[in-house]
């Protein structure tokens, strides 16, 4: 069957007084369907109609179709077992898709345009990513102005409201501009109520939008392709950032995410004709500034400390000074720290660790001494009397206290011995002591005892002793 431009210039020619061999000549095709055509004056190609065994039954199939609650298999066999129709199963579908039978027809998507200033649109997905040599979950969150389709996009470990006014904030404050209104699905982490246009958000989300003068509004359920701006770097960051990258951390995957989408912005790009800063400076203009003060988001708890002296948040635990173990303290959230206060006092401050293997964060200044055997036990009456004596005492007082069970017990020994026995003689033992890393007192006093046997006593041999004289008083 000819198509419709060869049979418009059969007429056409036929028209100017060209004769039926000339025409089928010229165009190459059969001078008798030259001549009917010719004799039809009709340029429209005819529908072919093939009528099907199922066409006197379209009726019952729309029936057929609402009772099997669309199953096509349970409409064949219904209507084989009613009718006594036997056809394949793609002769049906194929019938009822020309014949509109359970076929919803999709609307065109059309295209949206938006004004410098306008809007902007944000919105979530779910990636895994490897992280530090291991595959994690994380919800990957983007911002996109959707005049100047300037891009801010960040990951994250959990998604809660907390962490929305974080990246917004972050979004906001990187981007220079705020639009008059902010689009997004009807997810319930900022919408809590409603649908499309009846959605409306949670008061502390509403109380956040309205610092920085903006509104959230929510499209319709199904309708992705009304936020088309902010679905489209989703797939861009799974095809184009993620492979052939390493990440050592949260922190870093997100700096990097960070370089590449400024890259991303100062890049022009065909799609729209524009480079995404440069469309920036209009929307700059045209919307919102920045307000003058910008508060990091904050999440309050409220936490006891533990009778190890740390408050938990998460999975990670932060240490506070021993004097307030068992009491209750507020514990301040932001993205980068956390602090601790007793009402309107701080306690300590610890940066924040993201979610993941549970950490113990310590200060130095939060260490408990315990008792006799804490290597910070101040000296005791008789070290400080030893150290008083000179460098050699000093040095073996600082060797002793290195035994955290036996250290002082033998110190209060070594003060006895200087008590007892001459300090020459104990300094020369134990400098030699030392010199060999003894540190046993009983045989430092053994050689204390051998050298003062001789140089400090007289003792005379049996043969040197004198004589013993009987006493005259004694009769």
């Amino acid at each position: 069957m000819l198509d419709l431009d060869t049979r418009t210039a059969i007429l056409r020619l036929a028209a100017e007084g060209h004769g039926s061999r000339k025409i089928a000549n010229t165009l190459g095709i059969s001078r008798n369907v030259t001549r009917k055509i010719m004799e039809s004056g009709q340029k429209e190609v005819p529908s072919l109609f093939r009528p099907t065994q199922l066409d006197e039954h379209a009726e019952a199939l729309r029936g057929l179709f609402l009772e099997c609650q669309g199953n096509r298999i349970r409409v064949l066999e219904e209507l084989e077992a009613r009718y006594n129709v036997n056809v394949r199963y793609s002769t049906l579908t194929r019938y009822c898709r020309e014949a509109g039978i359970g076929v919803e027809i999709k609307p065109p998507a059309g295209r949206y345009h938006f004004d410098p200033g306008q809007e902007m649109q944000h919105d979530t997905s779910p990636h895994n990513v490897v992280v530090g040599g291991k595959r994690v979950p994380l919800q990957c969150a983007s911002l996109v102005m959707c005049y100047s389709r300037r891009r801010f996009i960040q990951c994250y470990h959990k998604w809660n409201r907390f962490h929305v006014k974080v990246f917004l904030t972050q979004a906001l404050r990187c981007l220079g501009s705020i639009p008059t209104q902010c689009m997004l699905d009807n997810s319930t982490v900022i919408m809590v109520g409603g649908t499309g246009t009846d959605a409306y958000p949670a008061p502390e989300m509403a109380a956040f939008s309205k610092h920085f003068g903006f509104k959230f509004v929510a499209h319709f359920v199904g309708d992705a392709n009304r936020s088309a701006r902010v679905e489209g770097p989703f797939n861009h960051v799974e095809k184009n950032f993620y492979p052939g990258r390493t990440f050592d951390d949260l922190g870093d995957l997100n700096r990097q995410l960070l370089a590449w989408c400024e890259k991303y912005n100062t890049t022009f790009h065909k799609s729209f004709g524009g480079i995404p800063n440069e469309l920036g400076v209009q929307e700059a203009l045209a919307g919102k500034p920045l307000p003058l003060h910008i508060p990091d988001p904050v999440a309050v708890h409220r936490r006891r400390v533990t009778a190890e002296g740390y408050i938990q948040l998460h999975t990670h635990l932060y240490s506070v000074p021993p004097k307030w173990v068992g009491k209750h303290l507020e514990v301040h959230e932001s993205y980068s720290e956390v602090r601790v206060f007793s009402g309107h006092d701080l306690v300590t401050t610890h940066d924040r660790r993201q979610i993941g293997k549970r950490t113990r964060n310590t200060k130095s200044d939060h260490l408990v001494r315990r008792g006799r055997h804490d290597s910070q036990r101040p000296p005791s009456p008789e070290e400080e009397t030893l150290r008083g004596q000179g460098p050699v005492l000093i040095a073996l007082c600082d060797a002793l206290r290195k035994d955290r069970t036996r250290g002082y017990r033998a110190i209060r020994r070594l003060h006895k011995m200087w008590m007892d026995y001459p300090t020459d003689a104990l300094n020369t033992a134990i400098l030699r002591a030392l010199d060999f890393g003894l540190l046993d007192l009983s045989r430092i006093e053994d050689m204390v005892l051998r050298d003062i046997r001789g140089n400090y006593f007289r003792i005379t041999t049996t043969s040197e002793e004198p004589p013993i004289t009987k006493d005259k008083t004694d009769g």
